[in-house]
């Protein structure tokens, strides 16, 4: 699925738009104070979209977990290209499945991450526990219309023999899962594709 032909598509997108609707959202939900100076974990990042901006507006330091390679090369050019790529480290870690094998940061980021894992818990749980401070996460809604788009969805990837699926997880569960790990809403922003929920600690 996320592969580098997709990655390239990804860059240069952000090149030409800068951050999408969903993920410019997030950014803006984060607290200003909090990200000055602050080091970011990214889950999921991707190309590295978020942490660039993040860091052009204070923050120290980004570290970005992948559980594949794809998105190294198209990272490694956008970080380049803004004179960043000493501040960013990128690492292939499933967080889920190896929580201590990362460093707490202040500020945890998952930007349409939770709706491709299968355990929210366990994903949520392991992201909550390494955020100093603030953690914001994009998801879908959950409602009759993306559950059967999601439905059709994996049909399709199952006809074609892919192994990836994607899942609209209950918002309120997600939320609660942060609760339990010590993090509670701070801000929301509701668009008719994508949820954003910020916490804060």
């Amino acid at each position: 699925m996320f592969d580098p032909p997709f990655a390239k598509r990804m860059a240069a997108r952000y090149r030409k738009r800068g951050l999408d609707t969903t993920a410019r959202r997030m950014v803006e939900l984060l607290s200003p104070a909090g990200v000055q100076d602050a080091t970011v974990l990214e889950i999921g990042g991707g190309a590295g979209e978020i942490q660039l901006e993040l860091l052009r507006g204070g923050a120290a330091s980004a570290t970005n977990l992948e559980l594949s390679p794809a998105y190294d090369a198209e990272a490694a050019q956008l970080l380049a290209e803004a004179g960043l790529a000493d501040r960013v480290q990128r690492r292939l870690v499933d967080i889920a499945a190896d929580p201590t094998a990362v460093e707490p940061a202040d500020i945890v980021v998952l930007h349409r991450v939770v709706c491709c894992y299968p355990d929210y818990a366990k994903l949520l749980g392991a992201a909550a526990d390494r955020a100093r401070q603030q953690l914001v996460i994009s998801y879908p809604p959950r409602n009759p219309i993306s559950r059967a788009f999601v439905a059709g969805q994996n049909l399709a990837f199952r006809l074609a023999g892919r192994d990836f699926r994607t899942f609209v997880h209950p918002p309120i569960a997600m939320l609660a899962v942060l609760a339990e790990h010590g993090l509670h809403p701070s801000a929301a922003y509701r668009g008719p594709v994508w949820q954003v929920a910020a916490a804060t600690r």
